[in-house]
């Protein structure tokens, strides 16, 4: 049987690390096995902040993917501070107090001159070679996937030159995301974001987001069709390793400055000096990028000495990490903006077999999930003594040896579960 051919635009693929490269490397996996032929764009010379090459023999060699060169604005701003321009281009951004000249004007630049972000000028060298492509090949349908959001406005302009069906897909929200107020924008540039924004999501043929809270913010500004693909998780090939003989408390993934659970900090700081038992077992344990902001907190809480900070690691060695530490941290900004964000690694989390205490805004598409799922425990950050209480409820269930998580209804969150509703909607006429 002939399969249906699919243009899928993307920044972000292997060897590209971290949670941005993961949706559409596991959807192209799965795609075929529902009679799509997925063709991958990519830049050929990307300037990645965190590099996995484990991730490359994923990519079946069957898969046609596509490669044009990108200008790189990064690499001319390490000119200036490679190590800002980096932290920059993975949306770790300095406190405005804490903020030097050249931060601040990099974020300037960046957020100024460079709408909708830094890759702009891929757009038009990718639309001038796609137009043939998608002629030449006979394509019919076309996703485009963001951030970076000016891929979107690749789709946009192969919508009125080749007439394909456009999906535009949403990994994160546009104007609302957390990092978009910092960026140092004009009117004029706020109001060129909204204007984007907003065509975008009303020329589009379909809309596709990761999470109901951006469905709704979404649905006030386009009448076209939105539909909530989460992201989720897939087998792998981890052994399931001996649990950590220690109390240990991980978290997996960036923790930047305004993600730093204070009131976290402190009920430890209260378990350590009120149970003896509890100091002794205590272990805390980074797997990613920790902002200095975070662990001068963790000093100033006398935490320092029960703190081991792995750095980076592969996807692979984070799953790991993941099945034998005995509970998960998931933090998440306190604010209206991030209500929408479910990172990628809460479904890995939810398989792992670990609890998850999670901490982050009331009513946030990541409470309502963990709820769902019966994955752990979700608290606001007032919750001072809901989240200690729980923790020593942990610890208890630790000495005993049955401390473990007791989810429910997974399977609809598999990757190729989700990659079967893509499908779907690709497939309908």
């Amino acid at each position: 049987m002939t399969k249906t051919k699919v243009l899928i635009i993307t920044y972000y693929w292997p060897p590209a690390g971290g949670p941005g490269v993961q949706r559409w490397l596991k959807f192209v996996k799965y795609l075929p096995e529902f009679g799509i032929e997925p063709i991958v764009y990519v830049p050929s010379n990307p300037s990645y902040p965190i590099i996995d090459e484990t991730l490359l023999q994923e990519v079946s060699e069957d898969i046609t993917v596509l490669k044009q060169a990108i200008k790189e604005p990064y690499k001319f701003a390490g000119f200036l501070s490679n190590n800002k321009s980096n932290a920059i281009s993975k949306g770790i951004i300095p406190k405005e107090k804490e903020q030097s000249i050249i931060d601040k004007l990099l974020l300037f630049v960046r957020g100024n001159f460079f709408i909708p972000d830094a890759r702009k000028n891929w757009v038009r060298p990718s639309v001038q070679y796609l137009d043939t492509y998608i002629d030449d090949y006979n394509i019919k349908t076309v996703i485009t996937t963001g951030p970076p959001h000016s891929l979107h406005l690749i789709g946009l302009e192969l919508q009125k030159r080749a007439g394909v069906k456009w999906f535009a897909d949403f990994r994160d929200p546009w104007t609302t995301i957390g990092y978009h107020k910092q960026l140092k924008l004009t009117d004029f540039a706020k109001q060129k974001h909204k204007a984007l924004e907003k065509q975008v999501l009303q020329t589009a043929d379909e809309i596709i987001v990761t999470s109901h809270v951006t469905k709704k913010e979404f649905s006030k500004l386009t009448d076209k069709p939105i539909s909530v693909i989460t992201n989720g998780y897939d087998r792998n090939n981890v052994a399931n390793l001996p649990l950590d003989k220690k109390f240990t408390l991980a978290h997996i993934g960036s923790l930047l400055s305004k993600r730093n659970p204070e009131v976290l900090w402190q009920v430890l700081k209260e378990l350590v000096a009120e149970y003896s038992d509890f100091a002794r077992d205590f272990e805390l344990h980074f797997v990613g990028s920790v902002s200095e902001e975070v662990l001068m907190s963790i000093e100033i809480n006398g935490l320092s000495l029960y703190v081991t900070n792995h750095s980076y690691v592969t996807h692979n060695k984070a799953i790991a990490f993941q099945k034998k530490s005995q509970v998960l941290l998931l933090i998440e900004i306190d604010s209206e903006e991030t209500k929408c964000i479910i990172p990628g690694k809460l479904f890995e989390y939810m398989v792992s077999n670990r609890p998850i205490l999670a901490i982050g805004p009331d009513d946030s598409d990541v409470e309502s999930l963990i709820k769902e799922t019966n994955s752990g425990s979700y608290f606001k950050y007032q919750d001072h003594d809901e989240i200690k209480n729980t923790l020593l409820n942990f610890y208890k269930a630790y000495q005993e040896g049955s401390l473990k998580s007791h989810a429910i209804g997974l399977q609809k969150y598999s990757r190729k579960a989700l990659t079967e509703s893509l499908s779907k909607l690709i497939l309908w006429e």
